[in-house]
């Protein structure tokens, strides 16, 4: 069966005139050749028998004429034969012309449009005609379904039942897809509904939060200029209260000055007496053996001085001794950290501890042997520092070992010393730091002067350590002085610094040295003291021990001078000396601390 597509009933356009020799009526570079050739040859084969006559009759035109008129050529008949070379020119004439003009001929629109409508058309018609000729086959299945169903009989009556369900089920699973389709559907309307209500609500939240943000600004605007005010009138009373400041501390500063003044007077005025009082005890401090305390720094700076620029650089320079030194030095270190309150293994460590120093088969190089002297010495005084502050009876055994090894090792006496100087400052002798060197020059930097005096690093690394971690640590290795002090030698006495005579020394020195009595950590010390050998002092000196305890007693009740209390103002003063209350109170009530 065919069917050919009719023509559309819109009118067609009239050609209009030629252009001029400068334009060109083409067709569009959209259109294109091959789909009008298809169309051509659709409606050709479609066409009737006058269609083709027309055509036949139309192709006697010669291709000379077609070339000439081009510009009225809009549809080239299929049957028209031309020679190559007429091809040609028809191909370049309509490439030249395309290369120079575009132009849109109203016809050529009017026809492929009539065209494509008729397709429409066409196609439309086929499809109903399709759908008739599917309806008049099931139909007729019908037909040919129930004459067989009733030829059959009842014998095929349950196949075609469940054919018939089959087919229900088919049309139920359709409409069960529909529905399901149409809940889908009104949910995503819905999920669309609360999308767009929660959008409404954002935007609203966000119009809300901007018009509160706008208010706070505006707050904000205007509590800035109350500010600014408030800050203007602020900055007047503070230049107000800096002038007055400014005059206040020029007036304290001039005070300052003059008490500096006053003070360095009296501190020379008093150094001159010191003086004058020295040269004169001179001779007699000859004739005695006894030296001042200026003479104790000396020796015991150039002591510490010659250890370091000796045995120790030496030791530290020679890579086999550094490597024996080390050895030997971490053979001591944990026998220190074994040492317990029993007799018997104080004895043993000791004996340990000589034996490492001074082996029985023969003799360290006199190098290593002294840097191992200068390494126990540093080991027990820092020992004494982390343990005696803790307990302060663990500074019995640490005095016990000590004092064995002055009775037994040589040089040891004289090291030590240096090293408890190097740690504690001048507060073995007691002393104040001098501004000189033992060179008579001053000191390099301030730090040389602060490292001097014993000061170290804060255990929490920020700086220099506080006035209380400086007081117990002081405290702490001179309690273990102290109860070496107290010991009593058997084989013969000791090095002079460390005889019981040290402790008449040592109180009546700092006793008379305001200097020291206004350092916060002498109260400190001067408990310590007390509490290790108040007792014996008192069997041994007597009434001028109780003498030197009223000096005590008055330095830290009334002031050693007026209104001068022994530790100063400090908090770290005043509770030191309610201890040295409590330990003048238990020596006079005979009570052991």
């Amino acid at each position: 069966m065919r069917f050919r597509a009719p023509r559309s009933v819109s009118p067609s356009p009239v050609r209009g005139k030629p252009r001029s020799s400068s334009t060109f009526g083409i067709q569009s570079d959209s259109d294109s050749e091959d789909y009008n050739s298809e169309v051509e040859s659709s409606f050709a084969l479609d066409s009737d028998d006058d269609d083709a006559n027309s055509v036949a009759s139309t192709s006697s035109s010669s291709s000379f004429e077609l070339v000439a008129d081009i510009n009225k050529l809009s549809l080239r008949p299929r049957n028209i034969t031309r020679t190559p070379l007429e091809q040609r020119q028809i191909d370049e004439t309509v490439a030249a012309i395309r290369l120079r003009a575009h132009y849109t001929d109203p016809y050529e629109e009017w026809e492929k449009e009539t065209r494509k409508e008729a397709m429409k058309t066409a196609r439309q018609e086929y499809m109903e005609r399709q759908l008739e000729l599917q309806k008049a086959q099931e139909r007729q299945e019908t037909l040919v379904a129930q004459k067989y169903a009733q030829h059959r009989g009842d014998v095929n009556m349950d196949f075609d039942r469940a054919v018939v369900q089959a087919r229900q089920s088919l049309l139920d699973q359709q409409t069960s897809l529909t529905n399901d389709l149409k809940e889908r559907t009104k949910k995503l309307w819905k999920k669309i509904e609360v999308s767009i209500k929660a959008e409404e609500e954002r935007v609203a939240t966000r119009l809300e939060a901007e018009r509160k943000a706008k208010a706070e600004e505006e707050q904000k605007q205007k509590e800035a200029e109350l500010k600014k005010r408030i800050a203007a009138e602020k900055l007047l009373q503070e230049e107000t209260a800096r002038k007055k400041a400014a005059a206040e501390k020029k007036q304290a500063e001039e005070e300052k000055e003059r008490r500096e003044q006053e003070e360095l007077s009296k501190q020379k005025k008093l150094e001159e007496e010191q003086s004058k009082r020295e040269d004169d005890e001179l001779e007699l401090r000859k004739m005695l053996n006894l030296s001042t305390r200026s003479d104790d720094w000396r020796v015991a700076r150039t002591n510490l001085h010659s250890l370091k620029s000796g045995p120790m650089r030496g030791v530290k320079a020679a890579k086999e001794l550094r490597l024996e030194w080390g050895k030997l030095r971490r053979s001591v270190v944990p026998k220190i950290g074994q040492l317990t309150n029993d007799p018997v293994a104080i004895a043993r460590i000791s004996q340990q501890i000589i034996e490492i120093c001074r082996p029985p088969g023969g003799s360290h190089d006199p190098t290593i042997y002294i840097a191992l002297l200068s390494s126990v010495s540093k080991t027990i005084i820092l020992q004494a520092e982390t343990e005696v502050t803790a307990e302060k009876r663990s500074a019995g055994p640490l005095a016990q070992v000590a004092f064995a090894l002055l009775d037994t090792l040589e040089h040891f006496p004289t090291i030590f010393f240096a090293k408890l100087v190097q740690r504690c400052g001048g507060w073995p002798i007691p002393i104040v730091v001098p501004a000189l060197d033992i060179d008579e020059l001053p000191w390099n930097t301030a730090d040389d002067r602060v490292k001097a005096s014993g000061v170290r690093k804060s255990i929490n690394g920020q700086g220099l350590e506080s006035t209380e971690e400086y007081s117990n640590r002081i405290s702490s290795v001179m309690r273990v002085y102290f109860h070496i002090l107290k010991i009593r030698p058997v084989n013969g006495p000791l090095h002079e610094m460390f005889q019981l005579p040290r402790c008449w020394a040592w109180f009546a020195r700092m006793t008379s040295d305001p200097r020291l009595l206004r350092d916060p950590v002498a109260p400190q010390l001067l408990y310590t003291g007390l509490d290790v050998l108040g007792l014996e002092a008192v069997d041994v000196w007597g009434q001028q021990w109780v003498k030197m305890l009223g000096l005590v007693h008055e330095g830290i009740t009334v002031g050693y001078e007026k209104d001068k209390l022994i530790g100063g103002n400090s908090a770290e003063g005043a509770a030191a000396r309610t201890r040295v209350m409590v330990a003048l109170e238990n020596i006079v009530n005979g009570v052991e601390s």
